[in-house]
Formats: C-alpha cells, structure tokens, sequence
C-alpha cells in the first residue's frame, strides 16, 4: 500500500479530486486530498508559496505518512516538488500532472513573459488574488459543460504570494524520483525545463490524450495512470 497526496492546481482545492480518490481506495491505497492554505475551504488563510510547501509538509507529517506519491497539478506542481525533497525517505515517488516544475530561486511567475510583469499587474489589481476565469478559458480540452461548471463553480481566487514568492531547493530535482504526465491537448511537448529534467535517470514522462483537467475529464485514466507508477 502507498499513500497518495494529492493536490490540486490553482485556484482549487481537495474537492477536485473528488472522482480520482475512489479508483485510489478502491485499490487498496490511502489517499489524501489536499486543500492548499487560501483556497475553497481555507479561503480567506494568508497563503505564500512556502507556507503551501508547508502544508503538504504538515499533511504527510502530521497523519504520519509512508511510502508517499506525491502528485501536484498545475501550479502545484512547484510546491509538491519542494515538498517531496523535506519528507525525506517517507517519499516513494513524485508525480506531476502536466504541472509546473520548481527551479530554485524561481517562481511560477518567472516561467510567464516579461517575467510574469501580466501576471504580476492582474493580482495587483485584484487585491493579491490571481482572479477567476471564465467558463470559455476551458475550452479545449476534453471537458464536458457540466465538467467545466463545476470547476468554475468550485474555484477560488488563488493567492497571488503564492505565485511570486521563489521556489527553495536544496538539491536537483532531477534525484527525486518522478514520473511527469503530460496532458496532450494542453500541449505535445513538455516546458523545456520539464524536457531537460527527463533527461535524468530518475524521471519518466507518461502521455495522457486529454487536457489540462485531467482529474475531471479522464478521472479513471488517471488513476489508472497513478496506480501503475505506485507499482514501480
């Protein structure tokens, strides 16, 4: 049996995951979905990026956790890959979800052109929230109306320190163990620093033919998908 921990992109929250954990359980595995501090549930928590590297920390420390796959999608992807190098041996594998990766000393605004200097100006003028997108932002990619509802329905403002502050790592993300799912309607190819990283030993990439949700458009492949790494 492994442990997964899951956390979901920005602007959401556990509740995401909500069609994925079954498949998970159903297999024997614990599974724990995570709501990163400022978000759905947690709305309104003060919320940088390090303090949700901490809250994926807390999550595995706390429930005492082994054997642990890590999974971050999207944007969490950055706190995830920070998080699963402080867990030390407890981490069985790490699994991004067509996510961004952490480079130290960068954030997730600096992968943005201009240096994020868009983004940046979009949460000043929110009052430090990344906002809410439209239904039509989602088009595209593999989802259903009813899908796209509900992801806009559950989404929040996402806290935009957590998109700005730099990531912290003590050692090459490459060691870690990982498998990176990319999600091809969102795009054929990895991020150049994703394909630079596969170049290690230690990383795999996996191909999913859906888009950038996929935890809501292919719940079960999904699973299926995290399921087969576990058993590496």
């Amino acid at each position: 049996m492994v442990n997964f921990v899951l956390v979901a992109g920005a602007r959401l929250g556990a509740w995401a995951w909500d069609e994925v954990v079954p498949y998970l359980r159903a297999a024997g595995h614990g599974v724990h979905p995570v709501t990163l501090s400022g978000l759905a549930d947690k709305r309104g928590v003060p919320a940088g990026q390090q303090i949700h590297v901490q809250d994926i920390v807390d999550e595995v420390e706390r429930k005492d956790l082994r054997d642990v796959v890590l999974v971050g999608h999207s944007y969490s992807g950055i706190p995830v890959g920070q998080a699963a190098e402080r867990i030390g041996d407890r981490l069985a594998r790490v699994v991004f979800v067509d996510s961004s990766v952490p480079t130290d000393g960068e954030s997730f605004a600096s992968a943005w052109p201009d240096g994020g200097a868009e983004l940046k100006a979009s949460i000043a003028e929110n009052g430090g929230f990344w906002p809410l997108v439209p239904a039509a932002h989602y088009d595209g990619q593999g989802l259903t109306d009813e899908q796209i509802a509900r992801i806009v329905g559950g989404s929040t403002p996402h806290p935009g320190a957590s998109l700005t502050e730099p990531a912290v790592l003590a050692r090459p993300l490459g060691d870690l163990p990982s498998t990176y799912i990319k999600c091809l309607l969102a795009g054929a190819e990895p991020s150049d620093d994703v394909a630079k990283l596969l170049t290690s030993d230690h990383w795999r990439l996996v191909e999913l033919d859906t888009g950038h949700w996929p935890m809501f458009s292919q719940p079960r492949e999904l699973a299926q998908l995290f399921l087969a790494g576990a058993g590496e």
